[in-house]
């Protein structure tokens, strides 16, 4: 399958909060929430992915000739090359009814199984959505990681023992960024920030790597770390929690600075293509996390359009790669790429 035909297919079959547009830019779904939207005003899905955009690349070809390695590491498991697909909570309640996200996720980890990716699944909003995640997760060669929208306490840590109940997986997440969401605490209830000790007991609890999802300053980071978080996700969820944040790519830099490689680093928000993936590893990120356009996959063609996506997404850095002088992905570094200096009051 094509990737243009996955994106006509998907045109015909999502809901009517995502136009797929031929960019996905935020722009023609802004303020729709719940759904893919930005918060009101709606600028920030925009910003996010017009950030990416403003870095240029450093072409280099007076390098050797070799094969491009996009192989990595990610907590013992080795990926293709590094990117994970992202959590989303429903598509019933924020696409179309008769949607199901147990479909999503199944299709999501059997592309990621194939490929040799991962997919970070949500708790979800819909109750029937946790039990069987861990059943898919351990169906897909445990190709998949849980991230825990932050309810109250217990029900985290209740959580957190489900999902080791069959198998453990490689990590555990927990999401701080949606506790800005306004329909989040409607459902669940008793949703909201967490504390670092808050943090550290859902550490203790899973005895795992932990990630961390929400992290926008080199202040959350150093935060994060007291907390004992083993990985970040640097993510403003999408520009759906709060307006007139910077985007992921303004404060990727001071975080990968602050972070200083004590803990992995994963960015998502506005990431498009492989040459973004490109940009956000010469930033110093580890991994991208892309969601968005992986839904419209999904629409488009299911498991076969997911790998349809991933293999454009491949294609695309490999010849970034080439282009720039790097032959595996430890080669990225900040010399490759031009970034807007960006200035703060």
């Amino acid at each position: 399958m094509e990737y243009q035909e996955v994106l006509e297919n998907a045109k015909k079959r999502i809901g009517p909060n995502c136009r797929v547009c031929r960019e996905c830019n935020g722009l023609a779904c802004a303020d729709i929430l719940p759904g893919p939207g930005a918060k009101k005003p709606g600028n920030v899905a925009n910003d996010n992915f017009e950030a990416w955009r403003k870095i240029k690349l450093n072409m280099d070809t007076l390098v050797a000739k070799k094969e491009i390695d996009t192989s990595c590491d990610f907590f013992g498991r080795k990926l293709a090359f590094p990117l994970v697909s992202g959590p989303i909570g429903s598509l019933a309640k924020q696409f179309n009814p008769d949607d199901d996200i147990i479909d999503f996720n199944d299709q999501c980890m059997a592309a990621c199984e194939h490929l040799g990716l991962l997919h970070f699944y949500s708790s979800g909003l819909e109750d029937a959505a946790e039990k069987d995640n861990e059943r898919l997760r351990l169906k897909h060669g445990n190709a998949g990681i849980p991230i825990i929208n932050p309810d109250d306490d217990e029900d985290i840590m209740r959580q957190i023992d489900h999902a080791k109940s069959l198998k453990s997986p490689l990590a555990i997440g927990i999401v701080v960024d949606s506790a800005g969401l306004p329909h989040l605490n409607k459902i669940h209830g008793n949703s909201g920030t967490k504390s670092i000790e808050q943090i550290q007991m859902f550490k203790k609890r899973a005895q795992l790597p932990l990630i961390i999802k929400g992290i926008m300053s080199a202040t959350s980071a150093l935060k994060a770390l007291e907390a004992g978080a083993d990985a970040i996700i640097v993510s403003n969820h999408g520009g759906r929690v709060l307006s007139d944040v910077p985007s992921t790519a303004e404060v990727l830099p001071e975080i990968v600075k602050a972070v200083d490689k004590k803990a992995k680093i994963i960015v998502d928000g506005g990431i498009r293509n492989g040459l973004d993936l490109f940009k956000a590893y010469a930033l110093g990120a580890d991994l991208c996390l892309i969601c968005r356009p992986v839904l419209i996959a999904y629409y488009g063609g299911r498991q076969e359009g997911i790998e349809a996506y991933f293999n454009k997404l491949l294609a695309e850095l490999k010849d970034t790669m080439y282009m720039c002088g790097a032959r595996k992905i430890a080669d990225i570094n900040r010399s490759m790429v031009r970034v807007p200096v960006y200035n703060y009051l």
